[in-house]
């Protein structure tokens, strides 16, 4: 996909609008994880260098369209400054008279963040009139809120209409890497596709077997392909009445080519609590697990099998554990699996890219997020990406 990016841009003395995803944890009013802030800190600078007022626009939780003090974005102010090492203003609104106040009054150079663009109903109508009133404090729009990007409101998809539009940095290396993978990858790709639910996958599951060469089923989900095959899945998380589903993604799987990874080998166990009594049980059409016992984890030859088709690859893209990673003993599948692809990244054998809330909390218990090629913290639109579909805040930016 072709987009400008700040590369392209004359900055100097211009009001650079910024959409940033800033809508990030907090507890007692005080910020309590920075990743997404330190995430956008590469735009801010560039810009500052440049000789450009940063401007910035984001959302905290949804007040949907009504001013909540406890949705303030000021809370923000104080941590983004100590990062960047330098003041940052705050407007108590995103537009009218307060805001046109701020921008004129911050020096080339300056940054200024405007209040929660959600206290205002037209940002998630998408309101023309209110994408006006955004860009009436701008020269020039960034997008660097990937994580945004799925959704046609004013500031991710409006203001691109109506002014020059760049990708920010955090949104370029998101596009790179997302096209890397799936866009132009190197062949042949693997998926890593789990979760609970087949029903919540279906877009995602029928997308990658058309343009992948294997994909990988764990957590709930591959129990239903599972049964579908005439498995006995004991007491475990199953949609059973997603049995035809299953079996059709199967074969859609086959007619395209791409081997479909299931397990073979599962760990078992009566209860889901740390240290439970499990054991690893092969799984059979004649021996029935038994309604006590369910599935929590991939077994070690399921696991063998996964690595192989890994090591057969040269692109990987993940989406969703194994198991219950959060539970040990339940978390050796996905911590090994992400292990080994973390170092096929490490040796440039292959290019890794995983997103989504678990797995990148999955990542993170493995201890390899930053030897993936790229991980994304996106969770709806990386899901939707995955899953084929045009995302409109990204769109705005390639017309």
């Amino acid at each position: 996909m072709a987009f400008r990016t700040l590369d392209d841009a004359e900055l100097q003395g211009r009001r650079a609008l910024v959409r940033v995803d800033f809508n990030v944890p907090m507890a007692d009013g005080r910020v309590t994880d920075d990743t997404r802030l330190r995430a956008a800190l590469p735009t801010i600078e560039k810009l500052r260098k440049g000789g450009a007022k940063v401007v910035l626009l984001a959302h905290f939780d949804r007040p949907k369209g009504k001013r909540v003090p406890e949705m303030s974005l000021k809370p923000v102010v104080e941590p983004l400054s100590k990062l960047l090492g330098a003041p940052v203003a705050f407007a108590d609104d995103c537009s009218g008279e307060a805001a046109k106040a701020a921008v004129d009054a911050l020096p080339a150079g300056g940054v200024l963040l405007l209040e929660n663009v959600r206290y205002e109903a037209g940002e998630e109508k998408n309101e023309p009139e209110f994408a006006k009133a955004l860009a009436a404090n701008g020269d020039l729009y960034v997008n660097d809120a990937f994580s945004a990007a799925h959704r046609a409101h004013a500031s991710t998809e409006g203001l691109a209409r109506l002014m020059p539009a760049y990708a920010g940095e955090q949104m370029r290396r998101e596009l790179e890497a997302l096209d890397m993978a799936l866009g132009k990858p190197e062949r042949p790709v693997m998926g890593i596709v789990g979760g609970a639910k087949v029903s919540t996958k279906l877009d995602l599951l029928n997308n990658l077997v058309g343009r992948l060469q294997y994909l990988a089923i764990g957590g709930g989900m591959a129990n239903t392909f599972q049964y579908a095959q005439g498995y006995d899945v004991g007491g475990s998380l199953c949609e059973k009445d997603m049995a035809d589903t299953a079996r059709e993604i199967l074969k859609k799987a086959e007619a395209a080519g791409c081997r479909i990874i299931l397990p073979v080998d599962v760990v078992v166990a009566e209860d889901l609590k740390p240290g439970a009594a499990s054991e690893v049980v092969k799984l059979s059409k004649d021996t029935p697990l038994g309604e006590a016992r369910k599935i929590f984890d991939a077994g070690p030859e399921t696991v063998a099998e996964i690595l192989g088709a890994m090591r057969q690859s040269k692109t990987l893209i993940w989406n969703g554990p194994l198991g219950v990673f959060e539970v040990q003993p339940f978390d050796k599948a996905t911590v090994q699996a992400a292990q080994e692809a973390a170092r096929l990244a490490r040796s440039g054998e292959l290019v890794a890219v995983a997103g989504g809330g678990d797995t990148v909390a999955a990542l993170n218990a493995a201890g390899v997020v930053d030897d993936f090629t790229f991980v994304s913290t996106a969770g709806g639109a990386f899901l939707e990406w995955m899953e084929g579909k045009e995302l409109p805040g990204v769109a705005a930016l390639s017309q």
